[in-house]
Order: structure tokens, then sequence, then C-alpha cells
């Protein structure tokens, strides 16, 4: 199967929500990423932000091996995480947004890749 996971509010827990000056990994989340790797499944990373950021998130968090692709391209994904309402898969898991009350307007309008050392 093709599993693919978002990156905002789905992997990645932005600094705004997550209260510690940086973004953090959604361990929960990403555990089930784990768990379909495991099985043998192909995963797909993907960003509203980009294949870029999809991908810097990807292996800053090590989370190889991967795919990434473009947010809009809905070809043969099996199942699709992601925090918001979607129709990107055959079937569409929605993934609870930490702290939804917290406004992400401002950080989506300013974030960039994270530095890599």
């Amino acid at each position: 199967m093709r599993v693919a996971f978002d990156i905002d509010d789905t992997i990645l827990i932005p600094s705004v929500v997550s209260g510690f000056g940086n973004d953090t990994p959604n361990y929960d989340t990403i555990t089930v990423l784990r768990w379909f790797q495991a099985q043998g499944h192909t995963i797909i990373l993907w960003s509203g932000s980009g294949i870029d950021w999809a991908r810097t998130w990807g292996e800053k968090f090590g989370l190889q091996p991967f795919e990434v692709i473009p947010k809009d391209a809905r070809g043969a994904i099996d199942i699709a995480f992601d925090d918001c309402d979607v129709a990107l898969g055959t079937v569409n898991v929605k993934v609870k947004r930490i702290k939804n009350g917290i406004s992400r307007k401002e950080l989506n309008e300013t974030k960039r890749p994270p530095q890599t050392p």
C-alpha cells in the first residue's frame, strides 16, 4: 500500500502550538508511520508548504525510507493521514490537531525549512 502523511500538525507539532520555541515531532503519528513502514508499505510525505518542506522534515526526523510528492498529486494513495478534512486517498484519516484553538496563520506566512547542521 501507499500511505501518505502530511507534515504540519500531523508529523510536526509547530512551535506556536508546542510552546517549546521550536517545532517538535508528533511521536504518536510517527509511531503509526513506523508501523506501516515495518509492514513493508510505501511511505509518502507531502505538505501544502511544498516538496522541500516535506523532504526536510522527513530527513530531520529520520523517517527514511520515504517518497515525497506534491500534496495535490492524488495518484494511487491508499491511506492519507492529515490534520484537515481531505479526500486525497482511498481512505482518509483525520489526525487530531493539538491545541486547535491556536492560530497558525502567522506561522504559515513566515515558515522556512529548518536549518540542518
